[in-house]
């Protein structure tokens, strides 16, 4: 099994992501779920997952409110043992020292918090003239990076651009968990920084979150993770 892999369940079939669950879950180590299966289905699709054998899920939702609504969410998140999950670090200090003051009461079935800063889908040109952020994207994910992990998250996600820059920053403790992960010659689809899987987790990257190119090819994992560099046995 090659743990450091987080299939994308990026559908709104519940079906479709079960049969994913089932046919992926001997070969990697976790799943990740956002909007698309949540919405249509509620949050009982947790316990869907996990009857057929998603151990660890992963809920990206990246949930952006107030200190007490993001402290609510991570309470539920625990009441559906959930691995891992997301929220903007442009919230501010007192949204994440919520969520983390949250998590930390809940002891070890605490979910590990991860901090977004820019979407992978964005580049310099809209962070600068539609944005209004003057800094250059690396400096900005490292600086908000460094501010989630001073209010007491695990850890954040980024880009394959950014890994390094990060990691020097951050040093070895903060989760890093990385999408936008391509076999070679693969499409990019609405991802603009992405990257290739073994030069990402070289970078310092801890956990890649991969798509397409595995969801698609499902039918034959091993193959699949072939294609990122992998071997399945690992």
């Amino acid at each position: 099994m090659v743990r450091k892999v987080i299939a994308a369940l990026d559908t709104a079939d519940l079906d479709h992501a079960i049969g994913l669950v089932k046919r992926l879950s001997p070969h990697i180590g976790a799943f990740k779920i956002g909007h698309a299966l949540t919405l249509n289905h509620g949050l009982d699709v947790i316990d869907r997952l996990q009857d057929a054998g998603a151990s660890r899920v992963f809920l990206d939702l990246k949930f952006h409110d107030i200190p007490n609504v993001i402290g609510l969410a991570v309470r539920e998140a625990v009441r559906r043992n959930v691995w891992m999950m997301t929220m903007h670090i442009s919230g501010g200090p007192a949204m994440m020292s919520a969520a983390a003051m949250e998590a930390r009461s809940r002891g070890e079935n605490a979910p590990i918090l991860l901090g977004v800063s820019v979407l992978t889908s964005l580049d310099q040109h809209i962070l600068t003239d539609h944005l209004g952020i003057q800094r250059t994207l690396e400096d900005h994910m490292v600086y908000l990076s460094q501010l989630a992990c001073d209010c007491g998250l695990d850890g954040v996600v980024c880009s394959p651009h950014e890994v390094q820059a990060i990691r020097g920053a951050l040093g070895r403790s903060p989760v890093i968990v990385t999408p936008g992960i391509r076999a070679a010659n693969s499409d990019v689809h609405d991802q603009v920084r992405v990257g290739d899987a073994q030069s990402t987790l070289s970078a310092g990257a801890d956990y890649l979150v991969v798509g397409r190119a595995l969801t698609d090819r499902a039918d034959d994992p091993q193959a699949a993770l072939r294609s990122l560099g992998f071997e399945p046995s690992a």
